[in-house]
């Protein structure tokens, strides 16, 4: 397990920024000719906060999500007021330390895998204290 220091963040609804976003779209294929190119104002946090008092930002420290397209320093958004279930990506806090990773609930028991294979899975037993703290909702990256 990456014993890594998690750092929480607030979303601040307060101090809301609203930015320019172009209404009809970016194409990924071949460029579209414009005639009109209208513009809306958008605000990132209301894009990705569902629920303002159950949702937190925190930072990734490490490289064990890396398949999940989770790298160190990316931005979690993570919503505590969504039921954790099989293959959400979790935030947990297991036996005195954060992590995130993916839920796996099978017959078998409870996992939390890793998306990298140079890490291993981590089997639940009742021998440890876990708590699912929130999952997962959006990741912002800086390119």
């Amino acid at each position: 397990m990456e014993s890594k220091k998690i750092t929480f963040f607030h979303p601040d609804q307060n101090q809301q920024k609203s930015l320019h976003l172009a209404q009809e779209g970016i194409s990924a294929g071949f460029p579209s000719p414009a005639d009109d190119f209208k513009e809306l104002r958008i605000s990132i946090d209301q894009e990705v906060v569902r629920n303002e008092e159950a949702t937190f930002y925190a930072r990734v420290s490490g490289q064990s999500m890396q398949g999940a397209g989770l790298d160190d320093g990316d931005l979690l958004v993570i919503d505590r007021s969504i039921e954790p279930q099989h293959d959400k990506i979790a935030v947990c806090y297991i036996d005195g330390e954060f992590t995130v990773k993916r839920l796996k609930v099978v017959p078998k028991g409870v996992f939390l895998m890793p998306e990298n294979p140079n890490y291993e899975p981590i089997k639940i037993t009742e021998d440890n204290e876990l708590i699912i703290w929130g999952i997962v909702t959006y990741v912002v990256k800086k390119l």
